[in-house]
């Protein structure tokens, strides 16, 4: 069996060897997996947060993946490098829960769905179509995606295992 490929919070990696991309413990954190099919290059992004503010955020490589408006153009160039085409990629998001009940009504409550309500501006202004998501809700997911064949399988805190 292939060696898995750990993604941390604001990192992303991409393969087109066999194995898997991992990233564990999405709360409100959003796990973006886009796929080539026919080239098999698949790659995995962890944003923190929806989008660098205008003091600067997201210019310096670290900082880059941290946010969904810089990191899913940076990942989709990557990808490109490696051969992969736009017109082939698909993806899938996961994440983006509503971890703190008690903190509904604040902008830090809903960092979750600002994630998701990111992510999906970033890809559509990219180009690229979600085929899958599982978002939302208030517990933690893991993720494992093949980088074969794009199968993305989740993980909830409570141990429940579904693919999308």
């Amino acid at each position: 069996m292939e060696k898995d490929i750990v993604i941390g919070i604001s990192d992303m990696k991409l393969s087109q060897k066999p194995g898997r991309l991992v990233t564990y413990a999405l709360g409100s954190c959003v796990g973006i997996c886009i796929h080539d099919n026919k080239r098999k290059i698949s790659g995995l992004s962890h944003i923190l947060l929806p989008e660098a503010n205008l003091a600067g955020d997201g210019k310096k490589p670290i900082e880059i993946m941290k946010y969904a408006n810089t990191a899913i153009p940076e990942l989709i160039k990557r990808m490109e490098q490696l051969g992969a085409s736009r017109l082939n990629m698909k993806a899938k998001i996961v994440g983006g829960a509503q971890m703190f009940q008690s903190m509904n009504n604040s902008m830090t409550g809903q960092i979750g769905q600002r994630n998701v309500q990111a992510v999906k501006e970033a890809l559509r202004k990219e180009k690229i179509a979600i085929i899958a998501e599982d978002t939302g809700a208030n517990y933690g997911r893991t993720v494992f995606m093949d980088v074969e064949t794009g199968t993305v399988s989740v993980k909830t805190a409570f141990g429940k295992v579904k693919d999308i």
